[in-house]
Protein backbone atom coordinates (compact mmCIF):
# COMPACT_ATOMS: atom_id res chain seq x y z
CA UNK A 1 0.00 0.00 0.00
CA UNK A 2 1.56 3.06 -1.19
CA UNK A 3 1.34 6.34 0.56
CA UNK A 4 2.89 9.69 0.66
CA UNK A 5 2.63 12.30 3.58
CA UNK A 6 2.94 15.56 3.89
CA UNK A 7 3.68 16.65 7.49
CA UNK A 8 3.70 20.66 6.63
CA UNK A 9 0.27 21.30 5.50
CA UNK A 10 -2.87 22.18 7.11
CA UNK A 11 -4.09 18.55 6.55
CA UNK A 12 -3.89 15.85 9.50
CA UNK A 13 -2.07 13.03 9.06
CA UNK A 14 -5.09 11.23 10.07
CA UNK A 15 -6.96 12.82 7.20
CA UNK A 16 -4.66 12.26 4.91
CA UNK A 17 -3.98 8.65 6.03
CA UNK A 18 -7.79 7.98 5.95
CA UNK A 19 -8.09 10.15 2.82
CA UNK A 20 -5.66 8.10 0.31
CA UNK A 21 -6.38 4.65 1.81
CA UNK A 22 -10.25 5.22 1.28
CA UNK A 23 -9.32 6.17 -2.07
CA UNK A 24 -7.70 3.19 -2.97
CA UNK A 25 -10.55 0.81 -1.69
CA UNK A 26 -12.40 3.44 -3.93
CA UNK A 27 -10.53 2.45 -6.70
CA UNK A 28 -10.12 -1.23 -6.37
CA UNK A 29 -6.16 -0.70 -5.50
CA UNK A 30 -7.28 -2.62 -2.16
CA UNK A 31 -9.98 -5.25 -2.91
CA UNK A 32 -12.30 -6.20 -0.11
CA UNK A 33 -11.10 -8.70 1.99
CA UNK A 34 -7.73 -6.90 1.78
CA UNK A 35 -6.00 -6.84 5.06
CA UNK A 36 -4.70 -3.27 5.81
CA UNK A 37 -1.11 -2.99 7.09
CA UNK A 38 -1.07 -3.49 11.11
CA UNK A 39 -1.20 -0.82 13.11
CA UNK A 40 2.32 -0.75 14.11
CA UNK A 41 3.96 -1.99 10.86
CA UNK A 42 1.48 0.99 9.33
CA UNK A 43 3.55 3.46 11.24
CA UNK A 44 6.68 2.10 11.37
CA UNK A 45 6.91 2.06 7.50
CA UNK A 46 5.59 6.29 7.26
CA UNK A 47 7.64 6.89 10.33
CA UNK A 48 4.56 8.21 12.06
CA UNK A 49 3.34 7.52 15.85
CA UNK A 50 0.54 5.04 16.73
CA UNK A 51 -2.34 7.34 17.16
CA UNK A 52 -3.05 8.98 13.57
CA UNK A 53 -3.00 5.55 12.35
CA UNK A 54 -5.35 4.36 15.10
CA UNK A 55 -7.73 7.44 14.41
CA UNK A 56 -7.49 6.42 10.45
CA UNK A 57 -8.42 2.93 10.60
CA UNK A 58 -10.90 4.35 13.33
CA UNK A 59 -12.06 6.61 10.95
CA UNK A 60 -12.43 4.47 8.07
CA UNK A 61 -14.44 2.16 10.24
CA UNK A 62 -17.53 4.66 10.71
CA UNK A 63 -17.46 5.15 6.99
CA UNK A 64 -18.06 1.46 6.86
CA UNK A 65 -14.86 1.12 4.31
CA UNK A 66 -13.09 -1.23 6.62
CA UNK A 67 -14.06 -3.65 9.12
CA UNK A 68 -11.67 -4.87 12.49
CA UNK A 69 -11.55 -8.58 13.57
CA UNK A 70 -10.63 -8.71 17.10
CA UNK A 71 -7.28 -9.82 17.64
CA UNK A 72 -6.43 -10.04 13.60
CA UNK A 73 -6.56 -6.58 12.07
CA UNK A 74 -8.51 -4.51 9.92
CA UNK A 75 -10.20 -5.50 6.62
CA UNK A 76 -11.38 -3.89 3.90
CA UNK A 77 -15.01 -4.09 4.17
CA UNK A 78 -17.72 -4.68 1.11
CA UNK A 79 -18.88 -0.54 0.66
CA UNK A 80 -21.26 -0.60 -1.96
CA UNK A 81 -24.04 1.36 -0.02
CA UNK A 82 -21.76 3.24 1.71
CA UNK A 83 -22.90 6.92 1.32
CA UNK A 84 -26.27 6.32 0.32
CA UNK A 85 -27.66 7.03 3.53
CA UNK A 86 -27.63 9.98 5.07
CA UNK A 87 -26.43 10.47 8.73
CA UNK A 88 -30.04 11.08 9.70
CA UNK A 89 -31.33 8.07 8.02
CA UNK A 90 -28.45 6.00 9.71
CA UNK A 91 -29.09 7.66 13.25
CA UNK A 92 -32.77 6.72 12.72
CA UNK A 93 -31.34 3.24 11.41
CA UNK A 94 -28.82 2.78 14.49
CA UNK A 95 -32.23 4.00 17.27
CA UNK A 96 -34.15 1.45 15.67
CA UNK A 97 -31.48 -1.29 16.32
CA UNK A 98 -30.44 -0.26 19.96
CA UNK A 99 -34.26 -0.56 20.98
CA UNK A 100 -35.15 -3.84 19.05
CA UNK A 101 -32.21 -5.17 21.26
CA UNK A 102 -33.24 -4.25 24.33
CA UNK A 103 -36.85 -5.12 23.47
CA UNK A 104 -35.95 -8.44 22.75
CA UNK A 105 -35.41 -9.03 26.53
CA UNK A 106 -39.18 -8.58 26.80
CA UNK A 107 -40.23 -10.74 23.96
CA UNK A 108 -38.30 -13.99 24.86
CA UNK A 109 -40.73 -16.67 25.84
CA UNK A 110 -40.48 -18.15 28.98
CA UNK A 111 -38.68 -21.28 28.92
CA UNK A 112 -35.79 -19.67 27.16
CA UNK A 113 -32.70 -18.99 29.15
CA UNK A 114 -31.02 -15.37 29.24
CA UNK A 115 -27.77 -16.04 29.31
CA UNK A 116 -26.63 -12.44 28.76
CA UNK A 117 -29.03 -10.99 30.36
CA UNK A 118 -28.19 -8.23 32.48
CA UNK A 119 -30.68 -8.82 35.49
CA UNK A 120 -30.38 -10.84 38.63
CA UNK A 121 -33.13 -14.00 39.03
CA UNK A 122 -36.29 -12.97 40.69
CA UNK A 123 -35.45 -15.78 43.10
CA UNK A 124 -31.95 -13.55 44.30
CA UNK A 125 -34.22 -10.65 45.44
CA UNK A 126 -35.51 -9.67 48.51
CA UNK A 127 -39.47 -10.04 47.51
CA UNK A 128 -40.55 -10.75 50.81
CA UNK A 129 -39.18 -7.00 52.63
CA UNK A 130 -40.68 -5.73 49.25
CA UNK A 131 -44.01 -6.89 49.90
CA UNK A 132 -43.72 -6.48 53.83
CA UNK A 133 -42.41 -2.86 53.08
CA UNK A 134 -44.86 -1.90 50.18
CA UNK A 135 -47.86 -2.83 52.63
CA UNK A 136 -46.76 -0.36 55.71
CA UNK A 137 -45.80 2.38 53.63
CA UNK A 138 -49.32 2.40 51.93
CA UNK A 139 -51.10 2.05 55.14
CA UNK A 140 -48.82 4.60 56.69
CA UNK A 141 -49.24 7.51 54.00
CA UNK A 142 -51.77 7.45 51.40
CA UNK A 143 -50.28 10.28 49.93
CA UNK A 144 -47.37 7.95 48.44
CA UNK A 145 -50.70 6.06 46.44
CA UNK A 146 -51.57 8.75 44.35
CA UNK A 147 -49.02 11.98 44.45
CA UNK A 148 -46.06 13.11 42.81
CA UNK A 149 -42.52 12.98 44.72
CA UNK A 150 -40.37 16.14 45.04
CA UNK A 151 -38.39 16.71 41.95
CA UNK A 152 -35.28 16.80 43.29
CA UNK A 153 -36.34 13.54 45.69
CA UNK A 154 -37.30 12.27 49.44
CA UNK A 155 -35.19 14.18 51.41
CA UNK A 156 -34.93 11.04 53.62
CA UNK A 157 -34.04 8.96 50.54
CA UNK A 158 -31.37 11.17 49.85
CA UNK A 159 -29.96 11.56 53.47
CA UNK A 160 -30.13 7.59 53.05
CA UNK A 161 -28.18 7.45 49.71
CA UNK A 162 -25.46 10.63 51.25
CA UNK A 163 -24.45 7.92 53.88
CA UNK A 164 -23.91 5.11 51.95
CA UNK A 165 -22.02 7.35 49.27
CA UNK A 166 -19.87 8.44 53.09
CA UNK A 167 -19.21 4.43 53.12
CA UNK A 168 -16.89 4.44 49.33
CA UNK A 169 -15.48 8.13 50.34
CA UNK A 170 -17.67 10.20 48.76
CA UNK A 171 -18.90 13.54 50.80
CA UNK A 172 -22.06 14.49 49.68
CA UNK A 173 -24.58 16.65 50.94
CA UNK A 174 -28.26 16.46 50.40
CA UNK A 175 -28.43 19.13 47.79
CA UNK A 176 -25.99 17.42 45.97
CA UNK A 177 -28.08 14.47 45.39
CA UNK A 178 -30.90 14.11 43.35
CA UNK A 179 -33.67 11.23 42.63
CA UNK A 180 -34.05 9.47 39.09
CA UNK A 181 -36.28 7.57 37.59
CA UNK A 182 -33.91 5.23 36.82
CA UNK A 183 -29.94 4.99 36.32
CA UNK A 184 -30.45 5.17 32.69
CA UNK A 185 -32.77 8.59 33.39
CA UNK A 186 -29.95 9.89 35.06
CA UNK A 187 -27.61 9.62 31.92
CA UNK A 188 -30.35 10.92 29.71
CA UNK A 189 -30.75 14.03 31.96
CA UNK A 190 -26.85 14.46 31.89
CA UNK A 191 -26.70 14.06 28.07
CA UNK A 192 -29.58 16.55 27.21
CA UNK A 193 -28.42 19.09 29.44
CA UNK A 194 -24.68 18.90 29.02
CA UNK A 195 -24.37 17.62 25.15
CA UNK A 196 -25.39 18.84 21.91
CA UNK A 197 -25.60 17.67 18.92
CA UNK A 198 -22.04 17.89 17.17
CA UNK A 199 -20.17 16.79 20.87
CA UNK A 200 -17.22 14.42 21.18
CA UNK A 201 -17.34 12.18 24.09
CA UNK A 202 -15.00 8.92 25.27
CA UNK A 203 -16.67 5.92 26.23
CA UNK A 204 -15.45 2.79 26.99
CA UNK A 205 -14.94 -0.26 24.36
CA UNK A 206 -16.30 -2.62 25.16
CA UNK A 207 -19.05 -0.67 27.10
CA UNK A 208 -22.84 0.02 27.99
CA UNK A 209 -24.68 -0.20 24.50
CA UNK A 210 -27.66 1.57 25.86
CA UNK A 211 -25.76 4.35 26.51
CA UNK A 212 -24.05 4.39 23.09
CA UNK A 213 -27.45 4.06 21.92
CA UNK A 214 -28.46 7.43 23.64
CA UNK A 215 -25.42 9.71 22.51
CA UNK A 216 -25.95 8.28 19.14
CA UNK A 217 -29.52 9.36 19.22
CA UNK A 218 -28.45 13.24 20.17
CA UNK A 219 -26.35 12.97 17.20
CA UNK A 220 -22.99 12.98 19.48
CA UNK A 221 -19.55 11.44 18.43
CA UNK A 222 -18.53 8.47 20.10
CA UNK A 223 -14.69 7.81 20.68
CA UNK A 224 -14.12 4.57 22.16
CA UNK A 225 -11.04 3.56 24.97
CA UNK A 226 -10.40 0.06 25.45
CA UNK A 227 -11.00 -1.20 28.84
CA UNK A 228 -8.32 -2.96 29.95
CA UNK A 229 -8.24 -5.30 33.69
CA UNK A 230 -7.77 -1.53 35.56
CA UNK A 231 -9.76 0.37 33.75
CA UNK A 232 -9.60 2.60 30.58
CA UNK A 233 -6.30 2.35 28.99
CA UNK A 234 -5.01 5.96 29.68
CA UNK A 235 -2.27 5.43 26.90
CA UNK A 236 -4.57 5.88 24.62
CA UNK A 237 -6.73 8.63 26.16
CA UNK A 238 -3.48 10.48 26.49
CA UNK A 239 -3.02 9.83 22.22
CA UNK A 240 -5.72 10.53 21.38
CA UNK A 241 -6.48 13.90 23.57
CA UNK A 242 -3.98 15.10 20.93
CA UNK A 243 -6.98 15.04 17.95
CA UNK A 244 -9.85 15.40 20.13
CA UNK A 245 -11.34 17.75 22.92
CA UNK A 246 -14.11 15.73 24.09
CA UNK A 247 -16.81 17.25 26.41
CA UNK A 248 -17.24 13.98 28.82
CA UNK A 249 -16.07 10.76 29.36
CA UNK A 250 -18.27 7.79 30.39
CA UNK A 251 -16.87 5.79 32.67
CA UNK A 252 -18.55 2.70 34.51
CA UNK A 253 -16.20 1.90 37.89
CA UNK A 254 -17.49 -0.54 39.92
CA UNK A 255 -17.57 -4.65 38.26
CA UNK A 256 -17.31 -3.00 34.34
CA UNK A 257 -20.57 -3.79 31.89
CA UNK A 258 -19.60 -6.13 30.11
CA UNK A 259 -16.29 -7.16 31.75
CA UNK A 260 -16.64 -7.05 35.34
CA UNK A 261 -13.31 -5.33 36.11
CA UNK A 262 -12.62 -2.87 38.97
CA UNK A 263 -11.04 1.19 38.46
CA UNK A 264 -8.13 0.87 39.92
CA UNK A 265 -6.72 3.52 42.20
CA UNK A 266 -3.62 4.23 40.10
CA UNK A 267 -5.95 4.94 36.43
CA UNK A 268 -8.68 6.94 38.53
CA UNK A 269 -5.60 9.80 39.85
CA UNK A 270 -4.43 9.44 35.47
CA UNK A 271 -7.66 9.93 34.44
CA UNK A 272 -8.80 12.78 36.82
CA UNK A 273 -5.44 14.57 35.95
CA UNK A 274 -6.32 14.32 32.70
CA UNK A 275 -9.63 15.84 33.23
CA UNK A 276 -8.29 19.13 34.69
CA UNK A 277 -5.91 19.52 32.14
CA UNK A 278 -8.25 19.22 29.15
CA UNK A 279 -11.57 20.52 30.68
CA UNK A 280 -13.56 17.63 30.29
CA UNK A 281 -16.04 16.08 32.75
CA UNK A 282 -16.67 12.65 33.87
CA UNK A 283 -19.78 11.01 34.46
CA UNK A 284 -19.05 8.00 36.89
CA UNK A 285 -21.67 5.28 36.22
CA UNK A 286 -21.75 3.13 39.50
CA UNK A 287 -24.72 0.89 38.73
CA UNK A 288 -23.39 -2.12 40.42
CA UNK A 289 -21.59 -0.41 43.52
CA UNK A 290 -24.16 -2.35 46.50
CA UNK A 291 -23.08 -5.89 44.25
CA UNK A 292 -19.72 -4.80 46.00
CA UNK A 293 -18.53 -5.97 49.47
CA UNK A 294 -15.11 -3.90 49.51
CA UNK A 295 -14.90 -0.78 48.36
CA UNK A 296 -12.44 -0.18 45.89
CA UNK A 297 -11.42 3.38 43.64
CA UNK A 298 -13.94 5.88 42.97
CA UNK A 299 -13.33 8.73 40.84
CA UNK A 300 -16.32 10.96 42.73
CA UNK A 301 -14.26 10.05 46.11
CA UNK A 302 -10.90 11.13 44.93
CA UNK A 303 -12.82 14.20 42.90
CA UNK A 304 -15.76 15.13 44.98
CA UNK A 305 -18.08 16.35 42.28
CA UNK A 306 -15.36 19.14 41.08
CA UNK A 307 -15.59 17.19 37.51
CA UNK A 308 -17.00 14.02 38.04
CA UNK A 309 -21.13 13.42 38.43
CA UNK A 310 -21.76 10.11 39.67
CA UNK A 311 -25.10 8.18 39.06
CA UNK A 312 -26.08 5.14 40.87
CA UNK A 313 -29.20 3.08 41.11
CA UNK A 314 -31.16 0.22 42.89
CA UNK A 315 -32.88 -1.47 39.87
CA UNK A 316 -30.12 -4.09 39.96
CA UNK A 317 -29.82 -4.98 43.40
CA UNK A 318 -33.74 -4.33 44.63
CA UNK A 319 -36.07 -4.14 42.03
CA UNK A 320 -36.69 -2.92 38.46
CA UNK A 321 -39.88 -2.59 39.08
CA UNK A 322 -39.54 0.28 41.52
CA UNK A 323 -37.57 2.03 39.22
CA UNK A 324 -35.29 4.35 41.25
CA UNK A 325 -31.55 5.89 40.20
CA UNK A 326 -29.78 9.03 41.54
CA UNK A 327 -27.37 11.42 40.74
CA UNK A 328 -24.61 12.86 42.64
CA UNK A 329 -22.62 16.48 41.49
CA UNK A 330 -22.14 19.76 42.44
CA UNK A 331 -25.14 21.54 43.89
CA UNK A 332 -25.48 24.19 41.78
CA UNK A 333 -25.17 21.51 38.63
CA UNK A 334 -27.96 19.39 40.42
CA UNK A 335 -30.31 22.04 40.68
CA UNK A 336 -30.23 23.05 36.79
CA UNK A 337 -30.62 19.18 36.18
CA UNK A 338 -33.80 19.37 38.57
CA UNK A 339 -35.43 21.89 36.36
CA UNK A 340 -34.73 19.89 33.19
CA UNK A 341 -36.21 16.31 35.29
CA UNK A 342 -39.42 18.66 36.03
CA UNK A 343 -39.74 20.22 32.68
CA UNK A 344 -39.51 16.62 31.22
CA UNK A 345 -41.41 13.96 33.86
CA UNK A 346 -42.27 16.15 36.55
CA UNK A 347 -41.49 14.76 39.35
CA UNK A 348 -40.96 11.02 40.81
CA UNK A 349 -42.51 8.27 41.76
CA UNK A 350 -43.22 8.96 45.69
CA UNK A 351 -44.21 5.53 46.60
CA UNK A 352 -41.14 4.01 45.26
CA UNK A 353 -38.87 6.66 46.92
CA UNK A 354 -40.57 5.91 50.27
CA UNK A 355 -40.27 2.18 50.00
CA UNK A 356 -36.41 2.16 49.29
CA UNK A 357 -35.92 5.19 51.94
CA UNK A 358 -38.08 2.71 54.57
CA UNK A 359 -35.51 -0.43 53.40
CA UNK A 360 -32.79 0.97 53.89
CA UNK A 361 -33.29 3.14 57.01
CA UNK A 362 -34.42 0.06 58.78
CA UNK A 363 -31.52 -2.30 57.35
CA UNK A 364 -33.61 -4.89 55.71
CA UNK A 365 -31.19 -3.24 52.36
CA UNK A 366 -27.85 -4.56 53.90
CA UNK A 367 -29.24 -7.79 54.90
CA UNK A 368 -30.15 -8.51 51.50
CA UNK A 369 -26.89 -7.20 50.20
CA UNK A 370 -25.15 -9.45 52.31
CA UNK A 371 -27.62 -12.56 51.13
CA UNK A 372 -26.43 -11.36 47.71
CA UNK A 373 -23.23 -10.81 47.44
CA UNK A 374 -22.41 -14.32 49.44
CA UNK A 375 -24.68 -15.92 46.76
CA UNK A 376 -23.33 -13.84 43.84
CA UNK A 377 -19.67 -14.46 44.80
CA UNK A 378 -20.36 -18.55 45.28
CA UNK A 379 -22.48 -18.53 41.30
CA UNK A 380 -19.72 -16.58 39.68
CA UNK A 381 -16.43 -18.96 40.99
CA UNK A 382 -18.31 -22.11 39.77
CA UNK A 383 -19.39 -20.27 36.39
CA UNK A 384 -16.03 -19.10 35.70
CA UNK A 385 -14.72 -22.60 36.32
CA UNK A 386 -17.25 -24.19 34.26
CA UNK A 387 -16.58 -21.84 31.18
CA UNK A 388 -12.77 -23.02 32.06
CA UNK A 389 -12.92 -26.78 32.39
CA UNK A 390 -15.13 -26.35 28.91
CA UNK A 391 -11.99 -24.39 26.64
CA UNK A 392 -13.81 -21.09 26.85
CA UNK A 393 -11.30 -17.66 27.89
CA UNK A 394 -12.09 -15.26 30.40
CA UNK A 395 -11.24 -11.71 30.33
CA UNK A 396 -9.20 -11.00 33.86
CA UNK A 397 -11.40 -13.16 36.51
CA UNK A 398 -13.83 -11.24 37.87
CA UNK A 399 -13.87 -10.98 41.11
CA UNK A 400 -17.21 -9.86 42.01
CA UNK A 401 -20.76 -8.85 40.35
CA UNK A 402 -22.45 -11.29 37.75
CA UNK A 403 -21.18 -10.58 34.41
CA UNK A 404 -18.47 -12.74 32.91
CA UNK A 405 -16.52 -11.52 29.26
CA UNK A 406 -15.71 -14.31 27.49
CA UNK A 407 -14.66 -16.07 24.06
CA UNK A 408 -13.84 -19.42 22.71
CA UNK A 409 -10.54 -19.53 20.99
CA UNK A 410 -11.05 -20.78 17.01
CA UNK A 411 -14.28 -18.45 17.04
CA UNK A 412 -12.97 -14.57 15.94
CA UNK A 413 -16.80 -13.18 15.35
CA UNK A 414 -19.12 -13.58 18.35
CA UNK A 415 -22.44 -13.72 15.95
CA UNK A 416 -21.27 -17.52 15.81
CA UNK A 417 -21.80 -18.02 19.70
CA UNK A 418 -25.06 -15.80 20.01
CA UNK A 419 -26.09 -18.19 16.66
CA UNK A 420 -24.97 -21.29 18.42
CA UNK A 421 -26.92 -20.76 21.41
CA UNK A 422 -30.34 -20.91 19.99
CA UNK A 423 -30.09 -25.09 19.38
CA UNK A 424 -30.29 -24.74 23.12
CA UNK A 425 -33.22 -22.88 23.40
CA UNK A 426 -30.81 -20.19 24.63
CA UNK A 427 -30.76 -16.37 23.66
CA UNK A 428 -27.66 -14.55 23.86
CA UNK A 429 -26.39 -10.87 22.02
CA UNK A 430 -23.21 -10.84 20.36
CA UNK A 431 -20.55 -9.10 21.61
CA UNK A 432 -19.89 -6.06 19.03
CA UNK A 433 -23.39 -4.20 20.61
CA UNK A 434 -21.42 -3.55 23.59
CA UNK A 435 -18.86 -1.88 21.13
CA UNK A 436 -19.29 2.34 20.28
CA UNK A 437 -19.48 1.68 16.98
CA UNK A 438 -20.07 -2.02 17.03
CA UNK A 439 -17.18 -3.18 15.67
CA UNK A 440 -16.64 -6.81 15.23
CA UNK A 441 -15.40 -9.10 18.43
CA UNK A 442 -15.01 -12.55 19.43
CA UNK A 443 -16.04 -11.77 22.85
CA UNK A 444 -19.58 -12.11 24.48
CA UNK A 445 -21.56 -11.28 27.41
CA UNK A 446 -22.64 -14.19 29.79
CA UNK A 447 -24.16 -13.87 33.22
CA UNK A 448 -23.10 -16.28 35.82
CA UNK A 449 -26.45 -16.25 37.54
CA UNK A 450 -27.91 -18.60 34.41
CA UNK A 451 -24.80 -20.04 33.66
CA UNK A 452 -24.97 -23.53 35.54
CA UNK A 453 -27.96 -24.48 33.68
CA UNK A 454 -27.07 -28.05 32.32
CA UNK A 455 -28.53 -26.58 28.63
CA UNK A 456 -25.86 -23.61 29.16
CA UNK A 457 -23.29 -26.90 30.17
CA UNK A 458 -23.93 -28.24 26.48
CA UNK A 459 -23.78 -24.77 25.02
CA UNK A 460 -20.42 -24.00 26.38
CA UNK A 461 -19.08 -27.15 25.63
CA UNK A 462 -20.66 -27.33 21.99
CA UNK A 463 -19.14 -23.91 21.12
CA UNK A 464 -15.72 -25.06 22.73
CA UNK A 465 -15.58 -28.02 20.33
CA UNK A 466 -16.25 -26.11 17.38
CA UNK A 467 -13.52 -23.69 18.45
CA UNK A 468 -11.57 -26.79 18.53
CA UNK A 469 -12.35 -27.64 14.61
CA UNK A 470 -11.30 -24.31 13.30
CA UNK A 471 -7.81 -24.36 14.70
CA UNK A 472 -6.93 -27.48 13.46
Amino acid sequence: MKLSLEFNTGISITEQLAGQIEAQIRSNILNVGAKLPSIRQLAANQKIGLSPVVEAYELLASRGLVHPRHGSGYYVANFVDVGKSSPETLDRRRTEEDASRILQQFSHQSDVLKLSSGFIPEGWRDIEGITHTIRQISRQNVGSLIDYAMPQGDAKLRDQICIRLGMIGIDAKLDNVMITNSASHALDLVVRTMLKAGDTVFVEDPGYFNLFGLLSLQGIKLVGIPRLAGGPDVEVVEELLRYHKPKAFFINSVFHNPTATNLSQKVAYQLLQLANRHGFFIIEDDVYADFQTTPSARLAALDQFDRVIYIGGFSKTLSSSLRLGYMAGKSELIRHLVDVKVLTSLGGTRLSELVVASLLESGLYRKHLKHLARRMNDTLSDAIEQLIRCGWRVFDDPCGGTFIWASVPGIEQSETLAEGASQFNIAMSPGNIYRPNQEPTAWIRINAAHAMENRAAEYMMHMAEIGRQRRR
